[in-house]
């Protein structure tokens, strides 16, 4: 970009008179320290952070466009800045070492004014190269700059991006994988555990064949501990120390009171010239709550799974529960009806029935199967509903159909027509009701669903009457395809729907009119996801959203961006005040990004007597011991971890249910 001398000289005497008053943009951290480290720190930035870094100006990491791995460190911003850089002190190792990076400039500007640079100082000698000499270049993409170094001298290197802080042309520079090469090796090894995680019942004890490998140089004494064991459980090693090279047995040993829950276990090697860690997550099951069991499939029909109960949904109201699942699940989708199951007790005791009129295996209904249970509370209305999508024999969901209860969730009507049956298909419905007497729209009830035939249009319907009359389908503004919408209702009467855009990120729009009309839709956060081994039908990029009775809303799903390299899946979240700003996404503790246990499918509560900071979340959701496994090794677990801070901080996880082989659960 070319630019009139004049336009330069004012804004140079502009910064001139603003100096005299210490206008700082961005932060400064304290000088490098004159000691230098072994080696480079967290060249690859994949700690998520610029840990081992001084950093001044404008400098974070980024997820966007790394040249490998999942981060790059962003020096400068997107935005106009000044001059902005990162630093790190490191000696070079004997033999014959050489550094190298890679950097790619995002520059519009020209040389005269914006550039990036990079300085090599070898402190050992006071001597000062220009590695990367001045560079504006836009969209020339990732390059290298590889520098030969003196052996055992001490070095800092600077990345710099400089911008003249004129607006509308920002300048900064992504840079990733600092690394030193060609040292002589000095003695090392490396450390790793199998199986590289375990699950057992409290007072059972756990194995693990510690292996030790040499990666370099020859071989030493490694001694062996391991850190993180849960209350009561103790680790013992059938050698220790060993040589390197040789292996050894870990022995972790449970009390019959070590409380349930995944422990991130860590094993140490510590030799002479370098210590490594592998782990080693413990799960101890058998303090969770008790199971009860609240149903039967009493179906016989020969399309079906039979003895399964699938994609269940549950919604309480003062004591009532109220639940609704598929029974005997179809392969092809759909299941021989809904079940309900209802508790007037908390969950002490259970009746249990089948909705009627929906299929022809129970109460009289001409559909073949249905699928896509959710359950709602109208207080206003005193009325329960589930709502579900009716498959006719051709395999088409023709719509979205409600059945309602006027007597606590204990018997339940015919089902009436709520949106679609106008030949196209249906697919994902959630419905959710305003139950908060002071909102402007209490006793309105909204279904979400998307039409299948049209792309997985997102589409919304209200009822003002609990659930005998809904309004015509209407389509969002901004025509947003996805599925899996959950809606939520915030205390003043704002509708919040969180929704997967068909995999690529979660979504959300909403209305602040009782359904009158609905927003464009916002982006919550992109889905990173490990695919779920085993075959297993997963969920995977579908939310589950809930609203504290403040109105902040939550939406978590599974993602593996906390995880180098994308091995396994954690539950994440992220909140909302309005439904248009979100918060970053932020990972639910349940343990270790290195354990190797796999997450999926969460199902969010929250208490809604409770609000801020002291709000009370639970998070139920199904795991993998091993993220690496196969339909035939594969051992699925029920968890649950909780907080009461508001996600400030999070209780131990706990085991509810499992183990359950692939064999033991429907096949779709």
């Amino acid at each position: 970009m070319r630019r009139r001398p004049i336009s330069r000289l004012r804004k140079r005497l502009i910064a001139l008179a603003l100096a005299a008053a210490t206008v700082t943009f961005g932060t400064t951290a304290a000088a490098p320290s004159a000691s230098a480290a072994a080696g480079i720190t967290d060249g690859g930035f994949e700690a998520g952070s610029l840990t081992g870094w001084t950093t001044s100006g404008i400098t974070s990491v980024t997820t966007s466009g790394p040249h490998s791995g999942t981060y790059a460190a962003m020096v400068g911003s997107a935005t106009p800045a000044n001059t902005s850089s990162i630093t790190q002190s490191f000696t070079a190792p004997a033999g014959s070492p050489a550094l190298s990076f890679w950097y790619d400039v995002f520059c519009t500007d020209t040389v005269t004014y914006d550039w990036a640079t990079a300085t090599l100082v070898d402190t050992t000698t006071n001597t000062t190269t220009t590695v990367l000499a001045k560079t504006c270049t836009n969209g020339a993409g990732w390059k290298q700059v590889t520098k030969t170094l003196t052996p055992n001298d001490n070095y800092t290197l600077t990345l710099t991006t400089k911008d003249d802080d004129y607006p509308g042309d920002p300048t900064y520079t992504l840079y990733d994988d600092v690394a030193l090469s060609g040292g002589v090796p000095t003695n090392d090894f490396s450390i790793s555990a199998s199986p590289a995680s375990a699950t057992v019942n409290a007072g059972a004890s756990a194995t693990s064949t510690v292996s030790t490998a040499v990666t370099a140089g020859g071989a030493q004494s490694v001694t062996l501990s391991a850190s993180g064991l849960p209350s009561g459980a103790t680790a013992s090693f059938s050698a220790n120390p060993i040589t390197s090279g040789s292996s050894s047995t870990l022995t972790v040993s449970t009390a019959s009171s070590t409380p349930g829950g995944t422990y991130p276990i860590t094993v140490t090697g510590t030799g002479a010239s370098a210590t490594h860690t592998a782990p080693f997550p413990l799960t101890v099951n058998g303090t969770g709550p008790s199971l009860i069991q609240v149903s039967t499939d009493p179906f016989t029909d020969t399309d079906a799974q039979h003895a399964t109960h699938v994609e269940p949904d549950t919604y309480s109201f003062g004591t009532t529960v109220v639940a609704a699942y598929q029974t005997g699940r179809v392969y092809g989708g759909g299941s021989s009806d809904v079940g309900w199951a209802t508790s007037t007790d908390s969950g002490t005791t259970w009746t249990h029935g089948f909705l009627p009129g929906i299929t022809v295996n129970s109460g009289g209904g001409s559909y073949a199967q249905v699928s896509d249970a959710s359950v709602a509370y109208d207080a206003k209305h005193n009325v329960w509903l589930i709502s579900s999508l009716p498959i006719d024999s051709s395999g088409g969901a023709d719509g979205v159909l409600v059945n309602r209860s006027t007597n606590g969730g204990t018997t339940w009507g015919y089902p009436v027509k709520a949106v679609g049956f106008d030949g196209q298909g249906y697919d994902k419905n959630w419905t959710v009701c305003d139950n908060t007497a002071t909102s402007p729209h209490y006793g309105n009830c909204y279904t979400e669903a998307d039409i299948t035939s049209s792309g997985n249009a997102e589409i919304m319907s209200a009822s003002t009457d609990g659930g005998l009359t809904w309004s015509p389908a209407a389509r969002r503004a901004g025509a947003p395809s996805g599925l899996g919408g959950q809606p939520v209702v915030q205390p003043n009467g704002n509708v919040v729907v969180p929704y997967s855009a068909n995999g690529s990120s979660i979504a959300a729009f909403t209305s602040t009119n009782g359904g009158g009309s609905w927003g464009s839709p916002v982006t919550v956060a992109t889905i990173n996801s490990h695919g779920v081994a085993g075959g297993l039908r997963d969920g995977e990029g579908l939310p589950s959203a809930e609203v504290d009775g403040a109105g902040k809303v939550f939406v978590a799903w599974q993602d593996c961006r906390f995880r180098s390299g994308c091995p396994a899946n954690d539950i994440v979240y992220s909140t909302s005040a309005n439904g248009t700003g979100w918060s970053a996404v932020t990972r639910v503790p349940i343990d270790a990004t290195t354990s190797g246990v796999e997450h999926m499918i969460p199902g969010l509560g929250v208490d809604r007597s409770t609000s801020g900071s002291t709000a009370k979340i639970g998070l139920y959701y199904y795991f993998y011991s091993h993220a690496n496994c196969t339909a035939s090794t594969c051992q699925m677990y029920v968890g649950f971890i909780s907080s009461a801070s508001g996600g400030s901080t999070w209780s131990a996880a706990q085991t509810v249910a499992g183990p359950m082989t692939m064999a033991q659960i429907a096949n779709t």
